[in-house]
């Protein structure tokens, strides 16, 4: 009988930045630091939180709770109106930064997303060391704080980064999985809410530890078809993908400098550097894309950033000379962060759209 061939062993990063909204609000502006914050909606209009940062938690305020209760909990507390682009710019540079490791990345929301970096060569292939390097970036580039897990599953790699909240890591390699599974109570299981842990505590089912007596047609009997994703469940099993969901839209090439950039002729002085670095990327990209709006990016010493393209210029140096003297014509301040990029044409989904339309 012929030997089976081994599986790889998946390598699965999760990363969820720490009250994103609010962090964007305080590092936006400093003097809203160390005091009770959230984002959300004004109390006199029946508001509602969106999210606070770890002093308004304290004093129980959360997300979806009414903005008038969170008022109630905490007098002092200050709600501002939430800036979705701005999140969603920083959302946009965080997965930048995820894109460097690997393609693999599935968005759950703009602040949270998973990473199979199973056969991603940074590092000689360490998971904790990429996990490690990603928030290091993310804090150097964007002053956001994120906490990631990394386990050989989805289903692992979620809990492990809520495990060590805020600014944490927490790593669960392959022969610890049992023994960690098995310490949690029912309610860490995915797909298990309030109803379905009330089911199985009548059965006598908190932990999964009490799982563990029960055999794959006995849970299938009683719960159905989840039965048997609750027997695999509480061994830590989970072999669901990390699920690409969208195509590149863009590609670019970024770097944040120890000490300022003083003034344009510096920045302009970066230029062949970083365009050297994203044309080597885009030589390596899939022919599905098609380049085409070159853009530059630039943020300030004080966190203010701007962004500039143009339709028809080329992506020469000449031309990203031009797009950086006007972005930096925007601030004309020191500047902490330079980047250059290329908006992208989806050739496939051209082809698709060809198709869907064709008589």
């Amino acid at each position: 009988m012929l030997d089976q061939p081994v599986k790889p062993q998946r390598k699965i990063i999760h990363v969820d930045c720490d009250c994103f909204y609010a962090s964007i609000e305080m590092r936006d502006d400093p003097a809203l630091g160390n005091r009770p914050l959230a984002v959300g909606g004004a109390a006199d209009r029946r508001g509602v939180i969106a999210t606070c940062n770890y002093e308004a938690r304290a004093y129980g305020v959360r997300s979806a709770m009414s903005s008038r209760h969170a008022l109630k909990l905490c007098p002092d507390l200050l709600i501002v109106k939430p800036r979705f682009e701005a999140y969603r710019e920083a959302s946009r540079e965080i997965q930048a930064i995820f894109r460097d490791y690997t393609e693999i990345i599935e968005p759950l929301s703009l602040d949270e997303a998973f990473l199979d970096v199973s056969n991603a060569g940074h590092f000689a292939g360490s998971a904790t060391r990429i996990a490690q390097d990603i928030r290091r970036r993310i804090w150097k580039e964007l002053r956001i704080t994120v906490s990631a897990g990394v386990a050989p599953n989805k289903f692992l790699a979620k809990i492990a980064s809520d495990w060590k909240k805020p600014d944490g890591l927490f790593v669960i390699t392959p022969d610890q999985v049992a023994d960690f599974v098995a310490t949690l109570p029912v309610s860490k299981l995915h797909g298990v809410g309030k109803v379905t842990a009330e089911r199985l505590a009548r059965q006598g089912i908190v932990g999964c530890a009490d799982l563990l007596g029960w055999s794959k047609l006995a849970l299938a009997r009683e719960f159905g078809s989840f039965g048997e994703r609750l027997w695999n469940l509480a061994r830590g099993i989970d072999e669901r993908p990390v699920q690409v969901e969208n195509r590149r839209q863009s590609l670019s090439v970024e770097n944040t400098y120890d000490q300022d950039l003083p003034d344009l002729a510096a920045c302009i002085a970066q230029l062949p550097g970083l365009l050297e670095e994203m044309n080597g990327r885009l030589e390596r990209l899939d022919k599905s894309y098609r380049p085409d709006k070159p853009f530059v990016k630039v943020k300030f010493h004080d966190f203010s950033q701007t962004t500039l393209e143009q339709a028809g210029a080329g992506r020469d140096l000449d031309s990203y000379t031009q797009l950086l003297s006007a972005a930096h014509a925007r601030g004309g301040k020191p500047v902490r962060l330079l980047g250059v990029g290329v908006r992208l044409l989806d050739l496939r989904g051209m082809s698709e759209q060809m198709e869907l339309f064709a008589p």
